[in-house]
């Protein structure tokens, strides 16, 4: 049933965004019908500011922003390059027209900066002057551009690129004669620099293997760099350090250790490199160390932060050489850190609570530009004084569109509460904005990993439930990695036991606080959230419906099928090993006592979680007789990145939930609990995830960062 002449716009507009009118129309109308809710059409409008580097003199940044154009047929996103003061003033676009810009790099002199700009899935390095005039292309590179770095002296360019395909391999495909031999054959990323008077492309690195993270050394003749044997993404954590002479091209390994090591950044006077690292092979749900070592490798590296109980990030080094910073997370925020060199002591700078990333220090070390968001606003550029970063300085306003519809946000805090064994368990929960301290529906959403973290960052997801009356609990149960080594390491051998108590108990706090209807729960989540909630439905009968997206339900399958079986197994070992505890732990084996509503959802082409986990499920639900749907998503992998896809995902949840606890949806028009507006599951759109939320795009199972 059509609800309100408000939902019946919104209903047209949709009807008109993917199928029928042009997508400007339907843009204007859902603007036009817009209440001050934040809604899933919402999600697209959300502009994504990053990447930001401070002048040499200190005086500017460059910084990118991602913006989605809603007159596009393809709703493509495209990201430019924008430059600020840093007092705030002098704010201009600098990139516009085909294609898309960023990575902007300072030449040193000041006078101009590098980008990349990607147009048909290639990316060059480009240049242009400060002051403004026409950019040039800098390479011209077969396979295209990928990591890139200018010289310390200005004179070269830094950068990665994939091997290009052989005249066989072209024969072959050409002929269709092109049988693979799995895990034999592998397409290699290696090093070059291109010299910019004399325009010539040198190889630096060579063999089978690939490269990434190159970093100059101070004095331009040396790079360090980070290898790993092959592309496989179950042998991404089996990486080590190297150094190249860039003269003789002369190659030799710094580190080299079982587990990752990545992150080399050198020591402002040349002699010293800093990187992260941790002697655990194959899974990231282990603390990174920090290290010294010297450059030229003649003595072992020394180890800090032995006693420092979180990750260590990236390292920045102080201009100085006195002191290296790092970011990282700790609890439901992300925390700017730094260690003292000849004390070892590490400071707390107490970074905003919320997310803040991309932390860039300037030449003098005396400010600090970071990308921040909170729970009421996306990403924006926030600058403080090094030395104090409790009052930052709001730099940007791309996401101004919220204030002036009048975006009422959700109230959204951390709240503790106590596990069955005692333990002290956090979580973030959103609160409609006109929450009035009632009983609401309750939306319980697990994050993937299992080691990710939920932080007071702007969720849309979450934002738009909230908007229609849910309130909504993300617990940081026992495997989240923001709370120390032992409680990340709490859930090996205990999935869905221990944090599935952590949830639960969570659950039964809002209930006697008051805040959440005990009668009226569902629950969703992806990946690692996406096992958990298929878990949550064969272990009780207190959701009215459950929605997994992209999750495991037969770990013993699931291990031979996935991409990365390293990581699986550092949980459990091998299923030939330990049958007993993949086939105990599989949601599968517990099928028979479901009892709510089933959304499934899940990416055609996800390679981390097939969606043959999906589909077994679903096949037993069915033959039980029970209320299951399955939605699969062409083309998509373990995200969903098309933006009609994201609507239809959000949208799908939206009507769902409201449905299963007898509500109206107030942000989407639905009929019967699903989205009223047809939605085209075969528009070509872009696949670019860029700008989601960490839950939203499947942050999941077995997060795999590239270090």
């Amino acid at each position: 049933m059509l609800r309100s002449p408000r939902l019946l716009a919104l209903a047209l507009a949709a009807f008109l965004l993917v199928g029928g009118a042009a997508p400007g129309a339907a843009a204007r109308a859902q603007e036009d019908a817009h209440s001050g809710e934040f809604s899933a059409h919402d999600t697209l409008r959300i502009n994504n500011v990053g990447g930001p580097r401070i002048s040499p003199d200190g005086e500017w940044i460059l910084y990118t922003v991602a913006v989605r154009d809603l007159e596009d047929e393809d709703l493509a996103r495209a990201t430019q390059l924008w430059r600020i003061g840093v007092d705030g003033t002098g704010q201009r676009q600098l990139t516009h027209g085909e294609g898309s810009s960023g990575s902007p790099r300072w030449f040193p002199s000041g006078d101009k900066f590098a980008f990349t700009r990607t147009i048909d899935g290639k990316s060059q390095v480009w240049a242009m002057y400060t002051d403004g005039g026409e950019a040039w292309q800098v390479t011209e590179h077969e396979e295209g551009v990928g990591a890139y770095n200018i010289s310390p002296d200005g004179e070269k360019v830094l950068f990665t690129s994939r091997d290009p395909e052989t005249d066989e391999q072209k024969r072959r495909k050409r002929q269709r004669d092109d049988a693979v031999v799995i895990d034999a054959e592998f397409s290699w990323t290696h090093l070059w620099v291109h010299a910019l008077e004399a325009g010539e492309t040198k190889r630096l690195s060579e063999g089978d293997f690939t490269v990434s993270d190159p970093r100059w050394a101070p004095t331009s003749d040396r790079i360090a760099y980070v290898t790993r044997p092959n592309t496989k993404i179950n042998d991404s954590w089996n990486s080590d350090i190297h150094v190249v002479d860039v003269v003789s091209g002369d190659s030799k390994m710094l580190y080299s250790n079982p587990g990752p090591d990545s992150s080399p950044r050198w020591s402002p006077d040349g002699k010293t490199i800093a990187f992260t690292a941790q002697p655990e092979t194959g899974t990231s749900v282990w603390y990174n160390k920090l290290y010294l070592m010297p450059a030229d490798g003649s003595a072992d590296p020394e180890i800090l932060l032995e006693n420092f109980d979180l990750n260590a990030g990236a390292p920045i080094w102080a201009p100085n050489g006195a002191d290296i910073y790092w970011s990282t997370g700790q609890g439901t925020k992300t925390n700017l850190f730094s260690v003292q060199l000849s004390t070892d002591e590490v400071l707390d700078h107490a970074a905003p609570s919320g997310v803040n990333f991309q932390f860039t220090l300037s030449p003098d070390g005396g400010r600090w530009v970071w990308v921040h968001a909170n729970p009421s606003h996306p990403s924006e550029l926030f600058t403080a004084p090094s030395d104090d970063l409790s009052s930052p300085t709001k730099l940007t306003d791309h996401n101004a569109w919220m204030a002036a519809d009048g975006i009422a946000p959700a109230r959204v805090e951390t709240i503790t509460w106590n596990n069955s064994e005692g333990m002290a368990i956090e979580g973030v929960v959103h609160y409609p904005p006109n929450f009035d301290g009632t009983p609401h529906p309750l939306v319980v959403h697990p994050h993937g990993g299992p080691s990710g973290a939920v932080t007071e960052s702007f969720n849309t997801a979450n934002q738009m439930l909230a908007a229609n009356g849910f309130v909504v609990l993300q617990p940081n149960f026992r495997g989240s990695s923001n709370y120390g080594q032992e409680f990340l390491n709490a859930n090996r051998d205990y999935w869905g036991i221990r944090d599935y108590d952590d949830i639960m108990t969570g659950v039964d706090q809002l209930v006697a606080d008051g805040v959440a209807d005990p009668d009226r729960m569902v629950a969703y989540g992806w990946s690692y959230g996406g096992y958990m909630t298929f878990w949550m439905s064969t272990q009780t009968d207190r959701f009215k419906l459950i929605s997994p997206g992209a999750g495991l339900t037969n770990l013993y399958s699931m291990y031979s099928t996935t991409d990365i079986p390293g990581y699986l197994g550092w949980f459990f070992g091998t299923p030939w090993d330990n049958e007993d505890i993949y086939r105990r732990l599989s949601p599968i084996r517990h099928v028979k006592d479901v009892t709510a509503k089933i959304l499934i959802m899940h990416g055609a082409n996800d390679a981390r979680v097939p969606p043959e986990q999906a589909v077994e499920f679903y096949q037993a639900l069915r033959d039980l007789g029970k209320d299951v749907t399955y939605v699969s998503y062409p083309r998509q992998g373990h995200g969903i990145g098309e933006p009609r896809l994201q609507l239809d995902r959000l949208r799908r949840y939206v009507c769902a939930f409201t449905d299963a606890v007898g509500m109206d949806a107030s942000t989407e028009e639905c009929v019967e609990g699903v989205p009223a507006a047809p939605m085209d599951m075969d528009a070509e759109s872009d696949s670019d995830a860029e700008g989601m939320s960490a839950q939203e795009s499947g942050d999941g199972i077995f997060r795999v960062v590239e270090r």
